[in-house]
């Protein structure tokens, strides 16, 4: 059974062979990183994640191998017990680096709490400031349109009053003139 022979391919674009350069900086890393990773912006980068911090080997459960205090240990068991006090001391500093840092944690959230709580009481400090400028400007426009109130009504009734002089001196006029047209005494009676 022969395959039926297959189509030609057409022939691979050659990728230019990237001239070698040499970074002298941590800076000309960078750049060469970043075009290296634009040179094809559709392939996926890969992100590694992050690494679990380095943890002991817990302790035995069970020793088997325990070193009586009498006589007879071999050569090599010196460079056992060497491990195993290095594993537990390893261990322990561990165990009390782990213990700093919580503490250094629950500090620095104390901390963090405390300086929210300062940063609040100043807002709301700053903020009943605010208020108070707020209440004291609309109160004094208040007071300014009130004034102007007053004024104009004092005004006008100053201009009902003048007006009610002119209107009665107006009358006594017309009743002078009226009286004027009238004959002070009647003739031929």
């Amino acid at each position: 059974n022969m395959a039926a022979p297959s189509a030609p391919r057409p022939p691979r674009p050659r990728k230019e062979p990237q001239p070698l350069v040499i970074p002298r900086n941590a800076a000309e890393e960078q750049r060469l990183r970043l075009e290296r990773l634009m040179r094809n912006p559709e392939k996926t980068v890969p992100i590694p994640e992050k690494l679990n911090e380095w943890a002991p080997r817990p302790p035995p459960e069970f020793v088997r191998d325990v070193m009586g205090s009498s006589a007879g240990a071999g050569s090599g068991e010196f460079h056992v017990y060497r491990h195993l006090r290095r594993r537990e001391y390893q261990r322990q500093d561990f165990m009390d680096a782990m213990a700093e840092k919580q503490r250094l944690d629950e500090e620095f959230q104390k901390k963090l709490e405390r300086n929210k709580m300062i940063a609040e009481e100043q807002t709301a400090k700053r903020r009943r400031k605010r208020q108070k400028l707020k209440e004291k400007k609309l109160q004094a426009k208040k007071n300014k349109l009130e004034q102007k109130k007053q004024e104009k009504e004092s005004d006008q009734s100053q201009e009902r009053v003048s007006s009610e002089d002119d209107e009665e001196d107006g009358k006594e006029e017309e009743e002078k003139e009226d009286d004027a047209e009238e004959p002070s005494f009647v003739m031929g009676r």
